[in-house]
């Protein structure tokens, strides 16, 4: 008797589970493809987020957080220092060329594991066994530190291009400090808002918002091809120049690399929204790369545009604005009103990168935390039921942009120099894990079946991937200026130092015993 009432209750689970599928969307959502399933059951993984993310969607995600023209636009100043506009065209094609490599390696590692702690996780099933567990850990500090430090630096510079635009507009305006630190808690807590209570309509918003980047880039791009007066070809490529003052032309260049850099940082931000995305494996990898050569054709049209629109360097270098794009746009319309509004387009989508950076950053939190990674790591990996997110690591998130943001009051030499380091930890976290899946390929090691590949050429496009992130972390340290005065010193080399070394004693004191790596958890039947 006891045995027929089990096999009836087995039966009964089985077809109000059966009637859930087919009744409720929320429960199919969860569920994602078959594909979405295996890959979660492979990796140990419980499905707790909604899978409303498609392709057009994630795209448009990437696209934004990324915002290679805007950013092309708005961090203009440090490449016209170094190395002029023939040194920023060259040296943005190099860039672009080198994070092409990048992203195609971190593409294949995302179909491979598509999970949402990304690089940690990578490494943690790609580095060497007895090093699997101490390197994973240390790539999941430096996703959260390069993560974590975003929030308030995309915050910060929509807010500081909002105080370019009243000064355009007010000329006796002068902003003070405590004016940055509201706007980037403004910021934020906009971000906020769309990251909780309108959390559903994300994918929405993502498809929205990219409709704006595409048309913005156009009204920006028609208005100083037709309106602005333009120098010489042979002026434009041809005119490198060393405005910094390093006495050689070449590593004036170099070091201003790192605005392409940041323009087209970001890569593993899709990744992170993974458990998100129905059928990850094969939608994410695609969506990655065709957003790496969108942003990077749209972001070397913007830049060539606005070398030929300069007029004189040094003014539009000075300008009061402290955004050179600005005054270029004004030069162009001699419109205060159009000026404003075209401007405002990189406002806008500035603000929407820090939406979509508040995602990536607690998803990624969300996931080391769930793996034992961070203190509090029951907290932080709660779902709570009927949300769908990882509610607390969003708050957390919030939390610490505006702790970080209240630094600027005291000094905005030390909150550029934190808001920055997420660039050195994300190229780090970058480093380990593609060369981890290279000496895999070295060793002849068997790789995960994959939906997208690398194949014969895995090894070469690892490898170069490896050397040119290598070089551009050592140029992240750099200062903007040779023998820089301490406010103008770039002290992120201090600040990773001392991050590193705080993630290694927590590992030792306690981390070691509670993180084991999501390696351990992989179901190896599968």
């Amino acid at each position: 008797m006891e045995d027929l009432k089990a096999a009836d209750t087995v039966v009964h689970s089985r077809d109000s589970a059966s009637a859930e599928s087919q009744e409720d969307p929320v429960f199919q959502e969860k569920k994602g493809s078959p594909d979405d399933q295996k890959d979660m059951q492979r990796m140990g993984k419980t499905q707790e987020l909604r899978r409303n993310f498609r392709f057009v969607s994630i795209f448009g995600y990437s696209m934004i957080l990324m915002a290679t023209w805007e950013t092309v636009l708005t961090t203009l100043g440090l490449p016209l220092l170094n190395g002029g506009t023939g040194g920023a065209i060259f040296v943005f094609i190099g860039t672009a060329i080198g994070m092409g490599f990048v992203i195609v390696s971190m593409a294949e590692m995302a179909s491979m594991a598509p999970t949402s702690g990304g690089q940690y996780h990578w490494v943690s099933e790609f580095a060497p066994r007895e090093h699997q567990k101490f390197l994973s850990y240390i790539v999941g500090w430096l996703c959260v530190l390069g993560w974590q430090t975003g929030i308030p630096s995309i915050a910060f510079l929509a807010g500081t291009q909002i105080q370019g635009l009243i000064i355009l507009n007010n000329e006796t305006y002068a902003p003070e400090r405590w004016h940055g630190t509201l706007l980037i808690i403004a910021v934020a807590s906009f971000s906020i808002v769309f990251n909780t209570l309108l959390a559903r309509k994300l994918p929405l918003v993502e498809g929205t918002v990219l409709i704006l980047h595409i048309f913005g880039f156009f009204a920006i791009f028609i208005t100083l091809w037709v309106l602005a007066p333009r120098s010489k070809p042979s002026d434009v490529f041809g005119q490198f120049q060393d405005n910094a003052g390093w006495g050689n032309v070449g590593l004036s260049c170099l070091v201003g690399q790192l605005a392409p850099i940041f323009s087209l940082l970001g890569s593993d931000a899709a990744t992170h929204m993974s458990e998100e995305l129905r059928d990850a494996s094969y939608t994410l990898p695609r969506a990655m790369l065709w957003t790496a050569i969108s942003n990077s054709i749209l972001g070397l049209v913007m830049l060539i545009t606005f070398c030929f629109c300069l007029g004189d360097v040094e003014s539009v270098i000075s300008t009061p604005t402290m955004f050179p794009h600005i005054q270029v746009i004004y030069n162009a319309t001699n419109s205060l009103a159009g000026t404003t509004v075209l401007a405002s387009i990189t406002v806008i989508l500035a603000v929407f990168g820090c939406v979509n950076n508040v995602a990536t950053s607690s998803r990624q939190l969300f996931a080391f935390a769930r793996d034992n990674g961070m203190p509090f790591g029951a907290f932080l990996s709660r779902v709570h039921p009927g949300w769908d997110i990882p509610l607390n690591s969003v708050l957390v998130s919030f939390t610490v942009a505006i702790l970080l943001s209240l630094i600027n009051i005291g000094s905005t030499v030390a909150f550029n120099s934190i808001a920055s380091l997420g660039t050195c930890a994300l190229l780090s976290s970058y480093i380990i894990s593609i060369s981890c899946i290279w000496l895999k390929r070295w060793r002849g090691e068997a790789l995960l079946p994959s939906r997208f590949t690398l194949g014969k050429f895995g090894i070469w496009i690892n490898g170069a991937s490896v050397v040119y992130l290598c070089i551009a972390l050592i140029f992240s340290f750099f200062p903007s200026f040779p023998h820089p005065t301490p406010d103008l010193m770039n002290w992120n080399i201090l600040i990773y130092g001392c991050t590193i070394i705080f993630s290694l004693v927590y590992f030792m004191v306690k981390g070691r015993h509670m993180y084991v790596g999501p390696v351990e958890y992989i179901n190896k039947d599968l």
